[in-house]
């Protein structure tokens, strides 16, 4: 029986240290390709992966000895759970890394596009001093809608304690992060549409989720609604969005995880919405690193080998 685990991914070191004091050998492949781990799987007992690679059954058929599956994050749809667990292999992951840094970032995005900061900033360098235009928006008194209250969700909600917004919150599947959080109301979703100037969203990618916010959704929300996406890129119709900013609809958005993460690879339909999308002062975009800090590389490493010492 092999002991060795494959690691396809930047990782703290803590996470290799770890691994060596249960007596597993640590092959470090951070830079290796979803086709070269397809010829190598058989090797290994266990493999930590990020989203470039998949474990489909393909994969797993192809992995004769492995034990468990550690994913770099919380995003569990690039694994076939359900075939893993038919085949007894355990799945971990770490949603609670990470959560903190996803909720700071969010935070950060409703502040920023609150205040106009990005506009504002382009307009000083240019020389160009504009105050009436860059009047920011008060967050106190302002309505949030947070959809999806698992570990982002509701770290986001914890950060809103104390500005004195209404904190409307809305899970379909679990309100126990809710307990303690009194200044929290439980809500639905069309609650939050038509009541909340801004939302946040915090959900995995599902066929349920997918292209949630579209030009439906869109339309039930109150003008100007501001949008975050920190979560999955497909949750968001990229096309409805830039309809809805365009129209005034949605008055700012937020986002960090987009349907097409490799602009390289962008169609001409592609291209043609995110020059519209990247061409406006009213949206701030950043590249898949909500959860991507140097301290969260670090919590992420400490959840996985916790949970992972329990096979050992």
């Amino acid at each position: 029986m092999s002991n060795k685990v494959l690691i396809t991914d930047y990782v703290h070191p803590s996470l290799i240290d770890g691994f060596n004091t249960l007596g597993l050998v640590s092959v470090y492949k951070k830079d290796i390709s979803l086709e070269s781990v397809h010829q190598c799987i058989q090797d290994y007992v266990g493999i930590i992966i990020n989203s470039k690679v998949k474990m489909d059954r393909v994969l797993m058929d192809k992995a004769i000895q492995l034990k468990f599956i550690g994913r770099l994050g919380s995003g569990l749809e690039i694994i076939d759970l359900p075939y893993a667990q038919e085949k007894g292999i355990h799945v971990f992951n770490s949603p609670e890394g990470n959560r903190n840094a996803v909720a700071e970032h969010a935070m950060g995005m409703i502040i920023s596009l609150a205040n106009n900061f990005k506009r504002a900033d382009q307009e000083v360098r240019a020389s160009i001093w504009d105050r009436e235009s860059n009047r920011g928006m008060e967050l106190e008194g302002k309505t949030i809608g947070i959809v999806g209250f698992g570990n982002t969700g509701s770290s986001l909600a914890k950060k809103l304690q104390g500005w004195d917004m209404e904190v409307l919150a809305y899970d379909k599947y679990d309100q126990s992060n809710m307990h303690g959080l009194d200044f929290v109301k439980s809500s639905n979703l069309e609650e939050i549409q038509t009541k909340a100037d801004i939302i946040s969203f915090h959900l995995p990618l599902t066929d349920e989720t997918y292209h949630l916010v579209n030009l439906e959704f869109i339309k039930i929300c109150k003008r100007g609604v501001m949008l975050i996406n920190t979560c999955r890129g497909p949750v968001f119709d990229t096309e409805s969005l830039v309809k809805g900013l365009e129209s005034g609809h949605v008055g700012h958005a937020g986002i960090d995880v987009f349907e097409n993460e490799k602009p390289t690879t962008y169609k001409e339909k592609e291209y043609i919405l995110h020059d519209k999308l990247f061409n406006m002062s009213n949206v701030i975009l950043t590249p898949h690193v909500a959860g991507w800090t140097h301290r969260s590389l670090e919590k992420i490493a400490e959840v996985l080998l916790k949970r992972i010492k329990r096979l050992f």
